[in-house]
């Protein structure tokens, strides 16, 4: 846009010549990325500059027939055609014209409107053939235009000509409706993008305007990424690209509109050596092209051109496709007879291209391409000396790789120079190479086919001898490594131990192993030992130390669940756990294996002892069991994390929005134990693919201002993707001015550190309620945010506190009890919970009844203890009329929190019970004195599962004699007051 409008304030365009320079920077401007917005500046200047000089008079002798209304229609459809394949964006264009056209017809002559009728029939006509989301209104206008401007007899013919017209184009976008959803619920990711253009590429009736469209729209999105210096948006940029070209060469599309892209494209990224390849092939492909069009490259103009990049030299992945283009555009020439390229020519590319790649890289391209090349050339032309040589040359400059030294014998035994083959072969065995136990598979092959029993007995025998020195030096190596890490280990240690005891351990050892040194001139040695065991005053104690190092020695491996773990699908119905374990058994230890049926297939998980197992589980991908293909993938690669949700969001409700996007393996909550804020769970598919699918809905708002976050729960980054420490890492800010933005707080708290996240409650105007969280990235960037307590912010002086509420003095309970008094009576315990039961999901099951504080699972009892915010809860819970249901099982809730959890209901209280409810910690009882014993109090419970309460209740303790219908009244009205008056 800065470009337009400094071509427009640096000419007159009042002036034909003046309009026409602003209408060559528009082409300019537009000549690379699709843009609405700046098509639609470009019609409105066509609009203006038309209106302009059609109110001249007398008119500019220049003018001609410049901005005459015939060529603004055809300047105007020219403009608006760019645009026109963007199926939800493209509607803006075409209304702009539609209103210009509508406006010229009225204003025309009896003479013009005929010409001008004809046009607008054929613009609308047009746009009903294009499929868009804007069908409706289209097809309104043109009913509108026949009504107004066809002969009436014509109106039904014309209107069901076009609903025709309008139904087949109306289908097309419907196939894509749903992926131009999910690029608006992604925010127009890249990734969903890239969706999007891989089902437009794999369908099965593809539509080439609508393929372009798409790769116009990802190609703009990822340059204006770009720009911004996101991540990843280069490779994209580059992935798009290509993928465009690709598409336009596999559909056939006119090889003028190719060569248009593809110079976009080398302008775009110019460091893609694999769209300089295909560039290349293109114009070897199309060489009449540049008789044609009369500015097209040659291939050795594009082939200079690119090494002149100094990014592709540096990059070989993209340096060496590009010397492989040229080099099969020049091969293809002499194999068609041509006299203008020698193979000598070929040999100098390939050379060149190699000491390219030696000076870009010391371990060069791990592929050998243009080694390769170059020995299949000198073969192809009977030089088979010269591709030995080409080995030769290779594997003395990467001594230690063995595959070029397997190329050159191989070279040299297809040359028949058996004796040479034989003799590397003999002198490298003992050499360092990075594997050389395919040196020796490829000798022994080779004496088994080219040898004598004396020869393969020989190569047999420096085999073996070479195999015992490199596992000889293996082993010494591994022992050295070893020993350094032990070393490691042991000063680790000794600075956490205090000296004392790391002397005394080490003498400790020394006697254990009878290697007790002899003591000479010691006082020490020959003194009595003490009497009096009592440790003098002097004698100091390192308390905290001792308690360190006990800590550290307590605490037991961490099982690396994420990182241990495959996940096998499509795996046949009558698989067994035994089937599995013998097919992974070659691949290490397995701690565990879980079959689990899903519908219409079944899946299972395998968790091995050490993550160092999983490289060898994944090579049995498309393995058969029961000849039937199995799926076997890393367990993370097909699970999301999922956060930054609304509250209400539960698992049934997760389930149906990423179902849409694969088969569900499972949904995982995390426990709210420590932290009742957590928001984030784990979606995990049975497949790769649907995670990646549904990355599409990072970014869509559930509810407004909460833009979902979705990530590929990858291992390595799960710093990133955990709020373990959220709370250390967030200040609580309160007194906040009504008139406070987030961007007021984020301009405030950047200064003390790098800002995750700000989260500020308003009301229905849009008006701060007066507080805010604010999370740091790190926490010493909290702690300094601290300062900011009583900073003056719009005239109201803020406070600033730490969020995290256990670093905080916790206030006294309201109750009157102490702390763990208040907490027992608002408890409950929960039984008979079905195996594995998570804290996540128990406590969605149970808030539907009560507010939760949070949930603690017993997973070996299959019990869980949970605590309400008041009392009233936790009655109300324990008098539910109905049993909870929890995942098929039916609960039992009992009142005792702790001590044996009771088998069976209470027996109800005699009919003599007293009405009144006392909660358990409140009933009055005597404070035991030292020593004296302690009253056992009878735990009682109450059933889930039995059936509606119909006389009084175990939780009721009698405090007097009451008739029976009076205590029956009271407590039905206690559970209407529960449960608030239902």
């Amino acid at each position: 846009m800065p470009f337009i409008e400094s071509a427009k304030q640096s000419v007159d365009v009042g002036t034909v010549d003046g309009a026409q320079e602003v209408l060559d920077a528009y082409e300019i401007a537009e000549r690379d990325y699709l843009s609405i917005p700046l098509l639609l500046l470009h019609v409105q200047f066509l609009v203006d500059r038309h209106a302009h000089f059609s109110s001249l008079d007398p008119k500019p002798l220049q003018l001609d027939e410049t901005f005459s209304t015939l060529w603004t229609h055809e300047a105007i459809t020219s403009v608006v055609s760019k645009g026109l394949s963007h199926l939800t964006e493209s509607y803006r264009l075409w209304e702009a014209q539609r209103e210009w056209e509508f406006k010229v017809l009225e204003e025309a002559t009896s003479d013009e409107k005929p010409t001008i009728i004809q046009n607008v029939e054929r613009f609308h006509l047009s746009r009903l053939e294009q499929p868009h989301d804007n069908h409706e209104q289209a097809f309104q206008s043109y009913s509108s235009f026949t009504t107004n401007y066809k002969p009436p007899q014509e109106y039904e013919t014309l209107l069901v000509h076009a609903s025709e017209i309008r139904a087949k184009a109306a289908k097309v976008y419907s196939w894509r409706e749903s992926y131009e959803t999910s690029l608006v619920q992604s925010g127009y990711s890249l990734a969903a993008y890239n969706y999007y253009v891989t089902y437009e590429r794999r369908a099965r009736k593809p539509d080439l305007t609508i393929l372009s469209g798409i790769h116009e729209r990802a190609i703009a999105e990822a340059a204006k990424r770009r720009m911004s210096g996101e991540p990843g948006a280069e490779e994209a940029l580059r992935l798009f690209w290509a993928s465009y070209v690709d598409a336009l060469r596999i559909h056939l599309a006119e090889p003028l509109h190719q060569g248009s892209v593809f110079r976009r494209a080398v302008r775009s990224v110019p460091n893609s050596g694999e769209i300089w390849a295909r560039y290349i092939r293109f114009v070897e492909a199309n060489e009449s092209l540049g008789d044609i069009e009369g500015h097209v490259d040659s291939v050795e103009v594009l082939y200079e051109k690119a090494l002149t990049v100094k990014a592709i030299l540096n990059d070989l992945e993209q340096f060496v496709p590009v010397v492989l283009a040229r080099v099969g555009y020049e091969h293809r020439k002499i194999l068609a007879g041509s006299d203008d390229v020698l193979p000598e020519a070929l040999y100098s590319l390939l050379n060149n291209g190699i000491r390219l790649v030696h000076a870009a890289s010391k371990t060069g391209d791990p592929r050998f391409r243009l080694e390769k090349a170059l020995a299949d050339l000198h073969r192809q032309f009977e030089e088979e000396d010269r591709a030995a040589e080409v080995w030769a040359r290779t594997a003395k400059h990467y001594r230690t790789n063995y595959l070029p030294w397997i190329e050159y014998t191989t070279a040299l035994r297809d040359n028949d120079d058996i004796d040479s083959a034989r003799a590397i072969f003999s002198e490298i065995t003992t050499k360092k190479l990075d594997w050389p136990e395919a040196v020796w598979e490829a000798w022994i092959a080779f004496e088994h086919t080219r040898g004598t029993v004396q020869t393969l007995n020989a190569c047999l025998d420096a085999v073996e001898r070479a195999q015992k020195y490199v596992n000889d030096k293996r082993a010494k190596e591994a022992e050295k490594a070893a020993y350094q890490a032990m070393q490691v280990t042991a000063e680790q240690i000794a600075a956490q131990v205090p000296v004392t005891q790391a002397i005394a351990a080490t003498q400790q050892a020394q006697a254990d192993s009878g290697q007790v040194p002899m003591e000479v001139d010691s006082a020490q040695a020959t003194a009595a030992p003490p009497t009096n065991l009592k440790r003098k005053a002097e004698d100091s104690v390192d308390v905290e130390d001792s308690k360190k190092a006990k800590r550290e020695a307590a605490q037991p491996l961490k099982r690396d669940r994420e990182n241990s773990t495959v996940f096998v699908g499509d795996l046949p119905t009558d698989a067994t756990e035994d089937e599995l374990r013998t097919l992974f058994k070659d691949c290490g230890a397995i701690r565990e294996v879980k079959l689990t049926s899903l519908p219409n297939t079944l899946v299972a998980t395998v968790e091995f002892m050490e993550r160092d197992s999983v490289p060898a589980a994944l090579t049995k991908d498309k393995k058969r069991l029961h000849d039937q293909e199995i799926a076997v993938h890393l367990a993370w690669q097909s699970t999301l994390y999922v956060t930054n949700f609304p509250e209400k969001t539960d698992d049934a409700a997760a389930r149906e929005l990423f179902g849409k996007y694969g088969l569900i393996f499972d949904v995982r909550w995390p426990s709210k134990k420590f932290k009742s804020t957590r928001r984030f769970c784990y979606v995990q598919y049975v497949s790769p693919a649907s995670a990646k699918a549904a990355l599409v809905l990072h970014g869509h708002e559930l509810e407004e201002g909460l833009p979902l976050s979705v990530y590929i729960s990858n291992p390595e980054r799960k710093k990133e993707r955990t709020d373990a420490d959220a709370n250390a890492r967030e200040v609580y800010v309160a007194g906040l001015s009504k008139f406070v933005t987030k961007e007021d707080l984020e301009k405030l708290f950047k200064t003390y550190g790098p800002l995750k996240d700000v989260r500020m409650t308003v009301d229905a105007n849009g008006h701060s309620k007066g507080f805010a969280f604010v999370e740091f990235e790190e926490e010493k960037d909290a702690v300094t945010a601290l300062n900011a307590n009583n900073y003056d912010l719009k005239k109201r002086r803020i406070a600033v506190t730490l969020a995290d509420q256990r670093r905080t003095k916790k206030r006294e309970p309201d109750s009157g009890m102490g702390k763990r008094a208040d907490t027992r009576s608002r408890s409950v315990r929960v039984l008979d919970l079905p195996p594995n039961t998570q804290d996540g999901l128990l406590q969605q099951a149970i808030e539907k009844y009560a507010p939760v504080n949070r949930v603690e699972v017993f997973v070996g009892k299959n019990e869980a203890v949970v605590e309400f915010q008041t009392q009233a809860d936790a009655a109300k819970i324990l008098l539910l009329p109905n049993p909870i249901v929890f995942n098929g099982h039916t609960l039992r809730i009992s009142e005792s929190v702790d001590g044996p959890a009771p088998r069976a209901a209470a027996a109800p209280p005699t009919a003599g019970a007293g009405g009144l409810f006392v909660p358990r910690n409140l009933k009055s009882r005597p404070r035991a004195g030292l020593g004296a014993p302690r009253k056992a109090v009878a735990s009682t419970s109450v059933a889930a599962a039995s059936t509606p309460v119909a006389g009084p209740s175990p939780a009721f303790v009698k405090e007097g004699e009451a008739s029976s219908s009076k205590q029956s009244k009271v407590q039905d009205d206690f559970r209407n007051m529960l449960s608030g008056g239902k």
